[in-house]
This record gives C-alpha cells, sequence and structure tokens, in this order.
C-alpha cells in the first residue's frame, strides 16, 4: 500500500470511528456516548442513558423507530446535540447543569408509582412501607424522581409472584410496556407533564435494613415486620 493510500485508509477509520462516538464532556479520557446503529434518515437523535442493548429491548424499540440512539452508562456533563434523552437503569445523578445544558428533555423509568418510594429500592419499600406498587415515567428535575409525571400505572402482582426478586421482574416488564405503548407520543413530545403534588416518601441505598433476609425472601413477610428480620 502506497502512503497516500495509506494515509486515506486510516483516514477513513478515523472519520468512522469519530461518527460512531459522542463526546458528552469536555474531557477525552473520559468515555463518549456509542452509536448503537446508524441510520440514513432518522427522525430524532436519542441519548440513552443507562442500560445496555442487552440488559433492555427499549434500546431496539427507539431503533425501531427511526431513532438515531446513542448509549453510554457513565458520567455525563451536557445533553447538548440530542432532541430527548432516557434514563432507564442509570446510575448517575444528573445535577441542573446537566439539566440545563440543552432543551432537550431528560425522561426517567422509576420503578414505583410516584410520589411514593423515590430513590433506591423502590420495590422493597413498597411493601414494607404499605404503599402503591406501580411503575412511573418522568421528567427529571433537581431532585431525586420528583419530576412532572408523564405517565404511570398502578401494578398488582400475580398469587405467584411472591419474592423480591419475582415482584421487581414483573416491574420490570411494566415499566418497558408502560414505554412502549406511549413510544410515539415520547418521540413526538406529543405529552402533559403532571407535577407531583403529595409529599409521597423517599430512601437512600443506605436505608434498606441490615437484617433484610435477601430478594429471594417472601413480600408477605412485611406485613409483619419483626417476620422479615433473621436472629
Amino acid at each position: 500500500m502506497t502512503t497516500g493510500l495509506r494515509l486515506l485508509y486510516y483516514g477513513e477509520i478515523v472519520l468512522n470511528n469519530l461518527v460512531s462516538t459522542f463526546r458528552l464532556n469536555g474531557d477525552s479520557s473520559m468515555n463518549q456516548a456509542k452509536l448503537v446503529k446508524r441510520l440514513d434518515q432518522a427522525t430524532k437523535r436519542v441519548l440513552f442513558l443507562g442500560y445496555t442493548q442487552e440488559q433492555t429491548s427499549l434500546v431496539d424499540e427507539l431503533v425501531k423507530a427511526n431513532c438515531e440512539v446513542w448509549h453510554t452508562q457513565e458520567k455525563i456533563e451536557t445533553t447538548e446535540g440530542f432532541d430527548f434523552v432516557i434514563s432507564y437503569g442509570y446510575r448517575h445523578i444528573l445535577k441542573k447543569p446537566i439539566i440545563e445544558s440543552s432543551k432537550a428533555p431528560i425522561i426517567n423509568l422509576h420503578i414505583s408509582y410516584l410520589p411514593w418510594n423515590r430513590g433506591a429500592h423502590p420495590n422493597f419499600w413498597s411493601f414494607f412501607d404499605s404503599t402503591p406498587s406501580g411503575v412511573s415515567i418522568h421528567l427529571i428535575d433537581e431532585g431525586i424522581d420528583t419530576g412532572p409525571i408523564l405517565f404511570q400505572r398502578y401494578v398488582n402482582f400475580d398469587k405467584d409472584q411472591v419474592t423480591f426478586s419475582q415482584t421487581y421482574k414483573k416491574l420490570i416488564l411494566e415499566i418497558e410496556s408502560l414505554f412502549k405503548e406511549n413510544l410515539k407520543k415520547i418521540i413526538e413530545g406529543d405529552y402533559k407533564p403532571i407535577p407531583q403534588r403529595r409529599k409521597g416518601s423517599y430512601h437512600k441505598v443506605a436505608d434498606l435494613p441490615s437484617e433484610f433476609l435477601g430478594w429471594d425472601s417472601d413480600t408477605e413477610l412485611c406485613s409483619n415486620c419483626t417476620r422479615l428480620f433473621s436472629g
């Protein structure tokens, strides 16, 4: 290969790599969002934060809906360049400078019936506190799971769904179903945000009782807290 052809060849590789990554911060050493699939005529550019294609079907659903989806699990500093953002299973808190870095709405998927059980382990606390079980899709604001609600539903569990693991899986199915049912509205921005007016509840990761028997324990034990713990 001649020098000229070699430069052209490697230049194409560099160009392709640039097209397949999208910088979300000013530090080149930090990770970038990666393009899930290149589309010729995408209708929207979407940043998907959190779960991967292997962990959720929602990434592929967005691609099927002709959205150009970019994905990352890492911290970001801006949402500039995207039409909207989806946060699902994302482990980082989005603070005010990020939220206000562009006009792109940031939509979060949370497995509780907001305003109850904001924060960590919502499935556990709905049983422990005897609060409603459900799933919510809401806009992100400066608080934790406090933003206006777009879509939500109560969730009832089947008789054979008796452990925390089983009820968690049910909630995941329900939140993804709710998202898919309203996908067109989400893409088009065809929704009316409803503020959370009740106080509700909030829990941190550290609030989970140390005596908790684990996610395979029976949820019915929460109706009598003295039976929930060992010892």
